[in-house]
């Protein structure tokens, strides 16, 4: 594999393999100018100076800085120890009960504060007369530009405390979105740019082309495969949202036409095409599920999908084959299917995630409610040395893709509205940028004033020694204190409200052994047996219904007839836990109970804030009450 593409250029190359990190791209070999638009350019830039603009092709820009970075062996080392530190903290201004912790050197107040503040100058100018359109005030203050400042850090960044736009916080969602939209589009467009500049220099000096790549680090400009950008979605409808949103923050010039809009509307909008006498009707209906549930199913719910986008002079092209895409658009699910073709069929690959440089995980807590083991996989898949040759000047491929390097120079940005194990371990074990972390750091006040019943919230902490075993002390403590307490109840309408499906399946076993009288509610449940074990627990038929929080995410289901309930997990969700707890109108015990460990307190000071969960973890009781 490393012979394909090994390529010998003299001494310079063992000069970029044993310097330690430094030396970026001078100013006149990163240059942000399309060449056609030098001359607009040049005319233009007195007045842009004169308006206290300063010109991003003339400024450093961090994009230049980063992909010049060179790494040595003791460095690489290091990243690999997965080691992180985070050295510094910064107050996140629109949001006061979180901070931004960072690894390596603490990031200035603010990192490039001038406009365009490191964006092209084209970008910069369509960007603002956008949000000015919107009625936008303070461009410099707004959350779009914030965040974008720290995207154009070009670090790793987990962000899991963003307001999803169907909890209505569509202007943050949207903010934030508009943020890393711009910055894979500065991305892109600085890459391209970079590769048309050397061409031109080329084509003029043809004689003495080959010697000069041959010689010259500044020709180095290129991956193995085009793509640069990969947004990972969870569903059709977001993947519509994005792209509409794309297009409409990229500059006029830039999409003259847009290739194949029709199909990708019509492939990725509702698919929910109600006859009109339903549509009529729905509107004197009162909606059976809450507002954000019909907001984020409201539309196309497909899962498996994948688009590439491409970007020429003028025009945008939607579907573009993925080898000549710049940016791909995808589920996890839809990328795993390629996956699994290519290793099933040898003539298919997916080099094309070769060269990623940016990756974005957008509702990575919708993910988690999907597959999330499939990110994974798809991660892993990134910045490997291709299976074949795709194309393109060998000579030009930069060192560090060569020497498989690229991992350490991808940014990895992680969007979620909470933050849970597998997130973090991902984030930790395959987020290696060689600029550092951006890790978000949150006190809550918990979901408890959202339980309008007054419901006696008992919660029991077992004790783990390791995470490892936490799975089974929590069974254990089940069987052994909870299932003896209501295996002979007369009354039933035993709610258990389980987590994941792993606990579910295990729960299920048990009281099979023991032959309880249960039914059961699961994200794989058949919606006939839905409707059964509905109507079973609600009449009593059956004592004991284990439902669990993905079948609660994808139906929002209201059950009847709970008497008792107990929380085996917490939710994910923490909007869930006052759900739940208000199903119990019209017990007559109106009690809950509550599992947890140490090995829990995600969940729990999402719920009881974060305060009361560092008690609770911390205390030498193991009996809490809240009223």
């Amino acid at each position: 594999m490393g012979k394909r593409f090994k390529r010998t250029r003299g001494a310079e190359d063992n000069t970029r393999r044993n310097s330690g990190i430094g030396n970026a791209l001078s100013d006149n070999e990163d240059t942000s100018m399309d060449d056609d638009d030098v001359s607009d350019a040049e005319t233009g830039l007195r007045e842009d100076n004169a308006n206290g603009l300063i010109s991003s092709s003339l400024s450093q820009s961090t994009f230049g800085v980063h992909i010049a970075q060179k790494l040595s062996s003791k460095y690489i080392e290091k990243l690999l120890k997965r080691k992180w530190k985070y050295k510094w903290n910064k107050p996140v201004s629109y949001s006061s009960n979180c901070i931004w912790m960072g690894t390596g050197d603490c990031l200035p107040e603010d990192s490039i504060a001038a406009a365009p503040y490191g964006l092209k100058l084209k970008l910069y100018k369509h960007w603002l007369d956008v949000y000015n359109a919107s009625g936008g005030k303070d461009f410099q203050s707004s959350k779009q530009r914030l965040f974008f400042s720290l995207c154009n850090s070009y670090r790793d960044i987990l962000h899991y405390n963003k307001k999803p736009f169907y909890y209505k916080g569509s202007d943050e969602d949207s903010s934030i979105m508009d943020a890393y939209i711009m910055h894979s589009l500065n991305h892109v467009f600085r890459t391209r740019d970079l590769i048309t500049k050397n061409d031109a220099k080329l084509s003029k000096h043809r004689e003495t082309a080959r010697e000069e790549v041959m010689t010259s680090d500044s020709f180095l400009d290129q991956g193995f495969t085009r793509p640069k950008v990969l947004i990972l979605l969870p569903l059709a409808s977001i993947a519509l949202r994005f792209v509409r949103r794309l297009i409409q923050l990229t500059p006029s010039a830039n999409k003259v036409n847009v290739e194949y809009m029709d199909r990708f509307n019509k492939e990725f909008d509702a698919e929910k095409a109600e006859d009109d006498v339903e549509a009529m009707d729905s509107k004197f209906k009162k909606p059976s599920k809450p507002s954000d549930y019909e907001t984020l199913f409201g539309g196309n719910n497909d899962d498996h999908f994948m688009v590439g986008i491409k970007f020429t002079r003028k025009s945008i092209r939607l579907y573009s084959d993925f080898y000549s895409s710049d940016m791909i658009v995808s589920s996890p699910l839809g990328l795993i299917t390629k996956i699994g073709e290519a290793e099933a069929n040898k003539e298919k690959d997916v080099d094309y995630l070769s060269s990623i440089e940016i990756l974005i995980v957008d509702h990575a807590d919708v993910i988690s409610m999907q597959n999330w083991s499939h990110v994974n996989t798809v991660v892993e898949h990134l910045n490997l040395l291709p299976s074949k040759q795709h194309g393109g000047d060998i000579m030009r491929i930069r060192q560090w893709y060569l020497d498989s390097q690229a991992q350490f120079y991808r940014q990895s940005i992680i969007l979620s509205s909470y933050l849970n194990p597998d997130i973090n371990a991902l984030f930790n074990r395959h987020c290696l940028n060689l600029e550092g972390k951006l890790k978000l750091s949150c006190e809550y006040k918990g979901v408890l004033p959202k339980v309008i019943l007054q419901v006696r919230q008992v919660y029991e902490r077992f004790n783990s020694d390791s995470i490892v075993e936490a799975d089974d002390t929590r069974l254990d403590f089940f069987v052994k204190k909870v299932f003896p307490k209501i295996k002979d109840s007369i009354q039933g309408g035993i709610m258990l409200f389980i987590s994941s499906y792993f606990e579910f399946v295990r729960i299920r076993n048990f009281l099979k052994s023991q032959n309880a009288s249960f039914c059961l509610l699961s994200e794989y449940t058949k919606q006939s047996d839905i409707s059964r074990a509905r109507n079973w627990f609600n009449e009593g038929q059956r004592k004991i219904m284990l439902y669990t929080e993905r079948a609660h995410f994808y139906h929002r289901y209201k059950i009847r007839g709970i008497q008792n309930l107990i929380i085996y997990s917490l939710p994910e969700r923490k909007e869930f836990y006052p759900e739940v707890l208000n199903m119990l109108d019209g017990s007559h015990n109106m009690t809950s109970t509550v599992l947890f460990s140490r090995f829990d307190q995600l969940r729990l000071e999402r719920i009881v804030g974060s305060a009361a969960a560092k008690r609770m973890i911390s205390s030498e009781k193991d009996l809490f009450i809240f009223k």
